[in-house]
């Protein structure tokens, strides 16, 4: 592979900007943007909500690489059991991730958003000061950036719960594992957090089932994946009460549309999936890195294990 096609690939996301810089980085390379020609015949594949059926037109694909941590929207539907996965990580992100939940939890735990429509009424009332103490912040999902959120709101005083797939230890943090402690898991949380990755058991988690579980009055901040959440669900859910309010940070459908209700319910607060991100620099450098690798014959940086997705 002594002079790589690199095809950047995305259903949602304009991949021009990056593809570009690369370019620049390598003007040796030859880098395409997924439709235009000749994407198919290239030998790496860099993508974000790979479409369906994409990989199978690509004969020559020997690598998928991300451009995030995240990896379920590039392998998800895919057969990828013969080819090399890459993520990117950078350091940077998780420390992203801890601000945006933090902002969050303060958000609902400080009353900001009773007091935004208390303002939208030209009320003057004062709320009751809550202590971190005083408020149960459930994580659900402790991998490596979900148990460090969960450990910083702890060292900022927060009970902080987590639930995960199998039972493990995160200091500071009550746990929780399995279907048998899911209910006991929300029955008495303030605030509830989503940081869990795609899976079959995932979709559709932040349901009315979920919800029902959960003490009425409970704020939710999702920054896990889109196809998690149940709208409908979730909108009736605050109608009713059972939520005070959600902020959302990932939905089924990106870019939200215009016209979707979720922009104008009352209680919601829509953030662009800006929870966190990897910079650009980290991102074209991992790419390089690995393209690199994989043309000598070394081993990838960041590779995944697509038998778990």
């Amino acid at each position: 592979m002594t002079t790589p096609g690199i095809a950047f690939i995305s259903s949602s996301f304009d991949m021009r900007p990056l593809a570009g810089q690369l370019q620049s980085l390598r003007p040796d390379w030859k880098v395409l943007v997924w439709p235009d020609d000749g994407w198919d015949q290239a030998e790496v594949a860099v993508c974000w909500n790979t479409p369906p059926g994409v990989y199978a037109r690509m004969p020559r694909l020997a690598l998928v690489h991300g451009i995030a941590a995240g990896i379920d929207n590039i392998v998800e539907h895919h057969d990828l059991r013969e080819t090399r996965v890459c993520r990117v990580i950078d350091t940077a992100q998780t420390r992203g991730m801890v601000e945006y939940i933090q902002w969050g939890v303060t958000y609902f735990q400080r009353d900001f958003d009773r007091v935004l429509a208390q303002q939208a009424r030209s009320e003057w009332k004062r709320p009751v000061l809550r202590a971190a103490e005083d408020c149960r912040v459930g994580i659900m999902g402790l991998g490596a950036t979900g148990a460090t959120v969960a450990q910083s709101l702890a060292a900022n005083g927060y009970r902080v719960s987590g639930f995960c797939r199998t039972p493990r230890s995160v200091e500071g943090v009550e746990t929780f594992a399995g279907d048998a402690q899911w209910a006991p898991f929300l029955s008495s949380l303030n605030i509830l957090v989503c940081m869990l990755p795609l899976t079959p058991a995932t979709r559709h988690v932040l349901g009315r089932k979920t919800f029902d579980l959960l003490p009425r009055g409970t704020g939710l901040i999702h920054a896990g994946r889109g196809e998690q959440l149940v709208p409908e669900d979730l909108r009736d859910a605050i109608a009713s009460g059972q939520l005070r309010g959600a902020i959302i940070d990932v939905f089924p459908q990106e870019p939200l549309p215009p016209d979707d209700s979720l922009w104008r319910t009352p209680g919601i607060v829509v953030t662009p999936h800006m929870a966190t991100m990897a910079s650009t620099k980290v991102i074209l450098s991992q790419i390089v890195g690995n393209v690199e690798r994989l043309g000598s014959g070394e081993a990838l940086v960041n590779a995944v294990d697509v038998s778990k997705y």
